[in-house]
């Protein structure tokens, strides 16, 4: 391959990268989302984590050189490679997990297909503003991108800009790219990655594209939580500038939840689809130590009609029957609960 063609792939990733992580930020126009309004947005408004505008810099911010490092990981990589270039996102522990598919790798600029390695990180872990994918069943994986696909499954949340840049992007993905894909993550055994912590107090946060980071210097301290789950990095810069895949997250949950939310598992008889231990089967996800934030959304846009397909026809009786504080509770209960060694792949 030339220089020149490199840089051209470089360039069309590096793009892409700003397109996954704008996709949150509010626009008015034809097409994208509403104007920036938070007396219309949707409730629950924690689990959205919808950001605050800004307008973007006058100038573009000076390249970093800085080549970055993290506990055992054999390479360093520059915040640009971190990103994106021609070999896809930074892999920071690629002995962790299976050789990934070309298009989880790397996407396909040509298409706009985002590699699934960056949001999602090579190991599947996903974070608070998008979806934890490993140890899904592929046949979930795959109805699910079909939904996304058809248009089935969409956000009730106008101003959740990554749901509709996830439909674009399975639009333009072939479905034997979703079936690697979904091979690919169905492979990787999930393990516990968010800590459950019942406070009456939480960091105070902002929103990051979507994911909420805790506020420092002069602005860092704690409120109370309310009636809410508030869901952070426990290390904002590995997270949200290196995309650590071993950084991982706590959630504060309001006192009580936890019991809350087994006793409404039990009364929502979760397990009649989602298996006894909660881990999943091939056509039910597995819901146990996932981010609280994820399953509140999904919880809430099966509620609103937003998510169709064929669960819907299962989880829209149930879900329309929970207010916002059993949701609090149900994801908080789900999230603390130790994931199985192996998931159902």
């Amino acid at each position: 391959m030339n220089i020149r063609k490199i840089a051209l792939i470089a360039g069309a990733a590096g793009a892409l990268f700003a397109l996954a992580a704008s996709a949150q930020a509010p626009a008015g126009g034809a097409g994208g989302p509403p104007p920036y309004d938070p007396s219309k947005f949707q409730k629950p408004v924690w689990a959205y984590a919808v950001a605050v505008p800004v307008p973007p810099p006058a100038t573009p911010p000076p390249v970093d050189p800085k080549v970055y490092t993290l506990p055992g990981a054999a390479q360093g990589f520059t915040r640009a490679q971190i990103r994106g270039g021609a070999d896809g996102p930074a892999d920071w522990y690629p002995k962790e997990h299976p050789v990934m598919p070309s298009i989880v790798q790397k996407g396909d600029p040509t298409r706009r297909v985002i590699a699934c390695s960056l949001c999602h990180y090579p190991n599947g872990k996903g974070r608070a503003e998008n979806a934890p994918i490993s140890g899904l069943s592929t046949e979930y994986f795959i109805d699910t991108m079909n939904d996304f696909k058809s248009g089935a499954r969409k956000s009730s949340e106008p101003q959740k800009g990554n749901v509709a840049t996830m439909a674009n992007i399975a639009k333009q993905m072939t479905d034997e790219e979703i079936k690697a894909s979904a091979d690919y993550f169905a492979a990787i055994a999930w393990t516990p990655w968010i800590k459950v912590v019942e406070s009456p107090t939480a960091p105070k946060v902002k929103s990051a594209a979507g994911l909420y980071l805790p506020l420092e210097g002069a602005e860092a301290g704690k409120e109370p939580i309310g009636q809410r789950i508030v869901e952070v990095p426990v290390n904002s810069e590995a997270t949200d500038v290196l995309r650590d895949p071993h950084s991982s997250f706590i959630a504060y949950v309001p006192p009580g939840s936890i019991a809350k939310g087994k006793a409404l598992v039990g009364k929502y008889a979760c397990a009649a689809c989602h298996a006894a231990d909660l881990n999943g089967i091939a056509f039910a996800p597995a819901i146990t130590s996932r981010s609280p934030s994820y399953m509140a959304r999904q919880l809430n846009d099966y509620r609103q009609g937003a998510r169709k397909g064929k669960a819907a026809q299962l989880m829209g009786p149930v879900t329309s029957k929970m207010t916002d504080d059993e949701i609090i509770a149900i994801t908080a209960y789900l999230a603390s609960i130790p994931a199985k060694a192996k998931q159902p792949g």
